[in-house]
């Protein structure tokens, strides 16, 4: 049973893991996406989704929280400067895990987990799709009614042409 167990520990003590979960944010807010294990990206993915949000806002107070759980000053300043404005009118879900295989040495799950608005190939893909109306199914007949009679005038048109030829 897993009654009260919230957080995977990972195998590691506390200070352990908020370290390691620090150094992983700082790499990912430098990187942009970074390779790690599944459950280590599950983790991390609740780690450092609340700190983006807190940077939407740029106060002292907001730095400071930040600043106590990522403990490097260069990751919080990208975060509040580039991050931040980035990620301004995204409601929630800033990063993404896509799952990569299994590792060669150990068979471990492998994932890449990424910053969403930072994928040139998710978001070019987006930007050039526009919005279309959905169409029901008896709309494509409307269309072969359409050119119907358009295709009937044209005829009629070369009768009329080839009768006054005639002439």
């Amino acid at each position: 049973m897993r009654h009260g167990k919230k957080t995977n520990h990972l195998g590691r003590k506390t200070a352990h893991r908020s370290a390691m979960l620090a150094n992983m944010a700082c790499s990912l807010i430098e990187h942009k996406r970074i390779n790690t294990t599944v459950a280590k990206a599950k983790a991390l993915q609740r780690f450092v989704e609340p700190m983006i949000t807190k940077s939407k806002e740029d106060t002292t107070h907001n730095r400071r929280i930040v600043y106590s759980r990522l403990r490097q000053k260069e990751a919080v300043a990208e975060l509040f400067r580039d991050v931040a404005v980035k990620v301004g009118e995204r409601p929630g879900g800033y990063t993404r895990i896509i799952k990569l295989g299994n590792r060669l040495g150990d068979n471990a799950d492998m994932a890449m987990i990424e910053l969403v608005d930072y994928n040139e190939l998710y978001n070019a893909g987006k930007a050039t799709k526009t919005k279309t109306t959905r169409r029901s199914r008896r709309g494509g007949s409307k269309t072969a009614a359409a050119v119907a009679p358009v295709a009937k005038a044209t005829e009629a048109k070369k009768e009329t042409e080839a009768k006054k030829e005639e002439e």
